[in-house]
């Protein structure tokens, strides 16, 4: 059966998709090295990060009594949406891929990914089941949606 959930998805090809060479490559992406795409751990790294930071954050405002109430989670969650939707949307990457050397791009290789596409894209990895849910380029329903890929940014 063809994957006929990509007729609908933005960002998929409509006729299916024909196996890439290597992941990223009908963007126009190269294989290794600057502006290929970010490998599946990287990311989850990246996110771990972001969640981590929002943690400490929340721990600074709320204090270390606030751990044990119900709202101590929604305040995490929240704070990661804050940061990640914002700094993606203004700088193209969020704290923890800008730590471990990635940025989120759109496939049309526009220079900036946008409040719209950042807030659609961090809406569904808060969901948390569309990042597992990969293509042949290794991007999850979230990228796929937002029609983004998050690449590797070599330093110097």
């Amino acid at each position: 059966m063809a994957r006929w959930i990509e007729s609908w998805l933005p960002g998929s090809s409509a006729g299916g998709s024909a196996p890439a060479g290597h992941p990223g490559e009908r963007f126009g992406l190269p294989a290794t090295g600057h502006y290929s795409v970010a490998g599946f751990g990287r990311r989850v790294a990246g996110v771990c990060l972001d969640w981590f930071l929002s943690y400490l954050l929340v721990l600074l405002v709320a204090g270390v009594d606030a751990l044990g109430t119900p709202e101590f989670s929604w305040w995490v969650l929240g704070t990661w949406f804050v940061i990640t939707a914002l700094s993606v949307s203004v700088l193209g990457t969020a704290p923890g891929h800008l730590a471990l050397g990635m940025r989120v791009a759109r496939t049309d290789m526009a220079t900036h990914v946008g409040v719209p596409r950042a807030l659609l894209r961090t809406a569904m990895i808060a969901v948390v089941l569309p990042p597992f849910l990969r293509d042949t380029d290794g991007r999850g329903w979230h990228d796929r949606a937002s029609r983004t890929v998050v690449v590797r940014v070599l330093r110097g």
